[in-house]
């Protein structure tokens, strides 16, 4: 008698019965990405989302030009730059109502300061200052996360506990390509499936993981297909096109706050600069790929939709650019000023209600801050909480 004929074996021929759960097919993504600029229907958009859209890219390019010079100068210890993905963060930011959230990763600082966070609270962890340099309940963005793809279950908890609540809310969550190849990754899509949770992927393909190709992560023909195992749709957009990637958030933001559950969205953009300071991107790839792209650059592509449709002139041009020059200047100004910090907020904003731990750890520094002062050990600090 074989295994297969003994009472109780598994048969691998499913029961008549049998049925897929979810059709794929309306799930799967368009086989190119999803593009809006360059066709016919950019004639549809509305000129002051259009307006709106290129003074937010114009101040994020020169944003990541003055966060990189002053991680040269010493004043960041490290600089993820997002030129050249500018596109996917302003959209991300702006697709959000008021009352959503933003989870970001380490590289999305943009996209924080286009929700409106100072751009130097954006900075300060990067500076090496405080553990977030910002409330994220105050703008609705989640702290910037350093370890890959963590914030994304931390994005579905948050959406999954407002929909039983029953209030009007939204996560959305970006992530790199690199991400997509973590543990947290396939947690977060799952849960969000099973759950139906309001919440938003945003992919933003730039190419490599450090110094990682697409290719060496992943054999799918899109990370975009992904979302069917999961039973969610998936979304293929072209990441340095800014009006379609707003469009296809829009529409990711409004089917899960409509309860339609999570969407996740592939954008096809590139890094234009290497992964941090610390990283020699001419290792790992050449600069006429690098050339091939900046041919793409998403700044210059919804300039020439808004010249070609008359909605942008020189002296238009120009404000937009001073505009971000005054950014820019007072970011340099406010982070050339060397801060008064204090060594025991690092156990600040940990927990709400502190662990024994951390305030054994926090006497343990203040005694030894005590010591070094020449303070006896029973006199308060002016400063001590």
């Amino acid at each position: 008698m074989t295994v297969m004929e003994q009472r109780g074996a598994y048969r691998p021929t499913p029961p008549p019965a049998w049925q897929p759960r979810t059709d794929p097919a309306p799930l799967l993504p368009d086989a190119l990405p999803h593009r809006v600029l360059g066709t016919r229907a950019a004639e549809r958009v509305d000129p002051d989302l259009l307006r709106r859209l290129y003074a937010q890219l114009v101040r994020g390019r020169r944003y990541n030009t003055q966060a990189t010079a002053l991680t040269k100068q010493g004043r960041l210890a490290v600089y993820p730059s997002s030129t050249g993905q500018e596109a996917c963060e302003v959209a991300a930011a702006l697709v959000l109502e008021e009352r959503d959230w933003l989870f970001p990763s380490y590289r999305d600082t943009l996209a924080a300061v286009a929700r409106g966070l100072d751009p130097v609270q954006a900075l300060t962890l990067l500076r090496g200052d405080w553990h977030t340099g910002y409330d994220p309940r105050e703008h609705r963005v989640a702290p910037l996360s350093t370890p890959l793809a963590t914030q994304l279950p931390h994005a579905v908890g948050l959406a999954h506990a407002a929909r039983l609540k029953g209030d009007d809310v939204v996560a959305l969550a970006l992530v790199g390509d690199g991400g997509t190849s973590e543990g947290d990754f396939h947690e977060a899509l799952n849960f969000a499936a099973v759950w139906q949770a309001p919440v938003v992927f945003l992919v933003q393909n730039n190419g490599f993981a450090i110094s990682v190709p697409l290719a060496k992560q992943t054999a799918a023909p899109s990370l975009a297909h992904k979302a069917v195992g999961y039973g969610m749709p998936g979304r293929l957009v072209d990441g340095n096109d800014a009006v379609a990637v707003h469009e296809v958030l829009g529409e990711a933001v409004a089917r899960a706050r409509a309860g339609g559950g999570p969407t996740l969205v592939e954008a096809v953009t590139y890094r234009m600069e290497a992964h941090t300071n610390a990283d020699d991107d001419k290792r790992y790839r050449e600069d006429a790929e690098v050339e091939a792209w900046r041919a793409h650059d998403p700044i210059a592509l919804l300039e020439q939709e808004l010249t070609g449709r008359g909605l942008l002139d020189e002296d238009a041009v120009r404000a937009v650019r001073e505009d971000a020059e005054a950014m820019a200047a007072d970011l340099r100004e406010r982070m050339n000023q060397d801060p008064v910090l204090d060594p025991a907020d690092l156990f600040a904003h940990v927990y709400a209600r502190p662990t024994p731990q951390l305030l054994e750890q926090e006497a343990l520094l203040r005694a030894e801050l005590d010591a070094e002062a020449g303070r006896p050990e029973d006199e308060p600090e002016g400063n001590a909480r």
